[in-house]
């Protein structure tokens, strides 16, 4: 057995569809609820506070989380769409804010920016500060293109105004493109060196199909992608798109759009190895064990399950292994471990 040594490169390179040196765990995030649940305190109420010294403890336990699992990397990302005025609809099921052309016209777009980073800059800061030796963080700003536009119009309006102002419904995406893009060129200037893989989350799809009509997202979304992808390239880093759901039709076109991996996985959708033969000459694939059997198997069930997935990917090119989804307060801590565990033990690092 080798003793574990977290080296952020494993993920680069699986990022970059190269096989790594060792195989690198990945989870799109870790909840506090469940690391809660994991230290026995409150992280919630660390990460809320106004005490640095609060926040500071935080993100030492929470780094050394990922550490002390085996990680290469941390999962971190601050979403964009809380700090976007009116917000909300998107996770928090209010009416969104913006309804029609004039609503658009008198929305404060130029503020979102500014309002993100006096909001994020502590939180990258002390990051930062508590990075073990090794790792770096994987995320950054989080929220896709299509996510801020749900949150600000809601998914309902959103279609309504595809139909009534085709105009507008474009301009939306344009909008949003344009200031998310200003905020990743700030955060990469300023908190660049701490990430070695950048991310966003953007939920195309369902479990049969995308949520919008391909053409859609070919037209007004990926080109968004594009801009963003290209501005993280030219830092030199990879990118990682997590993205729910069936996006099987617009996979070509988000891949020209130069997404370096794709991440998430549902078994009801296709299993993470029918994603692999799809993809897997072109792109990293991250993911891998579906969120139902974190949640409804036995651990030996779950390690087998585990440990199936990690064989039939051996040799595949750029692969990272850990949830489909993320790491929630109800997934069972006995069915994460047991994940865990079968990754680390068939790296040979415990």
């Amino acid at each position: 057995m080798q003793a574990f040594e977290p080296d952020y490169n494993n993920i680069v390179q699986a990022a970059k569809n190269t096989e790594p040196e060792r195989i690198p765990l990945y989870d799109h995030n870790v909840d506090r609820p469940f690391l809660s649940k994991v230290t026995g305190l409150d992280m919630d109420s660390l990460f809320e506070s106004d005490d640095t010294n609060d926040l500071r403890e935080f993100f030492r336990l929470f780094c050394g989380f990922f550490k002390d699992h085996g990680y290469d990397t941390v999962s971190f990302e601050i979403c964009i769409g809380p700090h976007m005025p009116g917000s909300g609809s998107l996770g928090g099921h209010k009416p969104g804010i913006i309804q029609n052309r004039k609503d658009f016209e008198n929305y404060p777009w130029e503020t979102i920016e500014d309002n993100y980073f006096n909001h994020a800059k502590r939180y990258f800061e002390l990051l930062r500060e508590q990075m073990p030796e090794g790792m770096k963080a994987i995320g950054g700003p989080g929220n896709g293109v299509f996510e801020c536009v749900q949150d600000v119009t809601g998914y309902q309006n959103l279609c309504l105004i595809g139909f009534d102002d085709p105009q507008l419904y474009a301009e939306l995406f344009e909008k949003v493109g344009q200031t998310n893009y200003r905020i990743w060129k700030r955060f990469l200037d300023n908190f660049g060196d701490i990430y070695s893989v950048c991310r966003f989350g953007d939920d195309l799809g369902y479990k049969s199909s995308t949520l919008l009509s391909p053409d859609d997202i070919r037209r007004l979304i990926i080109p968004q992608y594009r801009r963003i992808i290209d501005l993280i390239h030219s830092y030199d880093k990879p990118f990682l798109l997590h993205s729910c759901g069936n996006i099987f039709n617009v996979m070509p076109e988000i891949i020209k759009a130069g997404v370096d991996a794709k991440h998430s996985n549902e078994d009801a959708i296709a299993p993470f190895s029918e994603w692999i033969s799809r993809y897997g000459s072109q792109i990293g694939n991250f993911g891998g064990v579906d969120m139902d059997v974190l949640c409804q198997c036995s651990n030996e069930e779950i390690k087998q399950y585990t440990l199936n997935i990690l064989e039939t990917c051996r040799g595949k090119g750029g692969i990272a292994i850990g949830s489909g989804n993320s790491i929630p307060d109800y997934v069972p801590v006995e069915g994460y471990m047991a994940m865990n565990k079968a990754v680390r033990r068939f790296r040979n690092d415990m």
